[in-house]
């Protein structure tokens, strides 16, 4: 069992503290000033200079993570290295005296490693089960925050430019403003640096994360993503291939923004165990679902299961319950099937 971090929590604080979207929009203005014959100080040109003095803004997911440490025992806290990072994970050993493994669970974007949806009730509910849970986040989707604020900034310069006077124009004429946006002020798709440093991290975090599941000698090892952690998961499995993997869980899966390759062409490069669990109440997650179905009969995968569920809007706790005994009972078939 992994040990509590007690004294450990002051470091993550300072860790996650530090762990800032590369391209932070807080970036040091120069500016200069040029002297006037007869000493008079020249009217800088050029805006001012950004305040250096006000601290950048933490990824939301860190501010997050500091809410979980206040919250949760230190017991379920461990503090896991990915890259030149740490993050925050969740811990909770089987209820059991020999346990069945450890499902590690992926949230999506947006969402903490207790969410209340999916994630909290199935990483509280699998010990009972026999099951180690473990459960992590990930980090801000790529330079999400620069590119708000660079838009924004763009559109006040647009909108205070003052438009240029003609001197040959008709005064008695009223002046209509025909001018087209400029492209350079619109918000651009990030660079295709930031979109692999987003996904380099993520395989971090995964990687860290199994490290750690492995630590405890566990038979089986079970990925299972929410969301667009189910992208990642997938993608993570895709590439890797790690043999002690047994399984992938994929709940109400998501394709990740600006990500590539897509879910099909992931799952044709995957031959593990997968179990599907979608919800059939929208029409476009039937159709995402069907064409999964297809590309997994397209390659003749040996073990892909899909599981539809119902939404229960009005009852969330009979919603989870529903969800956490249907991946029951498909992990209880995996064992059986070993």
């Amino acid at each position: 069992m992994p040990r509590a971090i007690r004294p450990l929590l002051a470091a993550l604080s300072l860790s996650l503290s530090l762990t800032l979207p590369l391209g932070s929009p807080l970036q040091a203005a120069e500016s200069s000033s040029m002297g006037k014959a007869g000493g008079e100080q020249a009217v800088a040109a050029d805006p001012p200079a950004a305040d250096l003095s006000r601290p950048p803004q933490a990824e939301r997911s860190a501010d997050a993570a500091r809410a979980l440490i206040r919250q949760l025992p230190d017991q379920e806290q461990q503090l896991l290295h990915a890259g030149d990072e740490f993050f925050l994970a969740l811990w909770l050993p089987a209820n059991a005296a020999e346990a069945h493994g450890v499902v590690v669970l992926v949230a999506g974007d947006g969402e903490s490693a207790d969410w209340p949806k999916v994630l909290g009730p199935l990483r509280r509910k699998l010990p009972d089960a026999g099951w180690h849970s473990l459960t992590l986040s990930l980090p801000d989707p790529q330079d999400e925050l620069p590119r708000a604020l660079a838009s924004k900034a763009a559109s006040a310069a647009t909108a205070t430019a003052e438009p240029p006077v003609d001197a040959n124009a008709d005064e008695s004429l009223p002046v209509t403003d025909t001018a087209q946006p400029d492209p350079s002020t619109q918000a651009e798709p990030p660079p295709e640096d930031a979109i692999e440093r987003h996904a380099r991290r993520i395989k971090q975090r995964i990687a860290a994360a199994l490290e750690l599941a492995r630590q405890q000698q566990a038979k089986h090892i079970v990925l299972l993503g929410h969301g667009s952690g189910g992208y990642w998961s997938l993608r993570y499995l895709s590439e890797e291939q790690p043999a002690d993997v047994r399984s992938l869980l994929l709940v109400d899966v998501k394709p990740a923004a600006d990500a590539s390759p897509g879910l099909d062409e992931l799952q044709a490069n995957l031959k593990l165990a997968t179990g599907d669990f979608y919800y059939q109440d929208l029409q476009v997650e039937r159709n995402a679902a069907s064409k999964r179905a297809q590309a997994s009969k397209r390659q003749e995968h040996p073990a892909y299961t899909q599981v539809a569920l119902k939404a229960l809007p009005g009852n969330p706790e009979v919603e989870q319950e529903q969800l956490y005994r249907r991946l029951h009972g498909w992990l209880t078939l995996q064992l059986q099937a070993r």
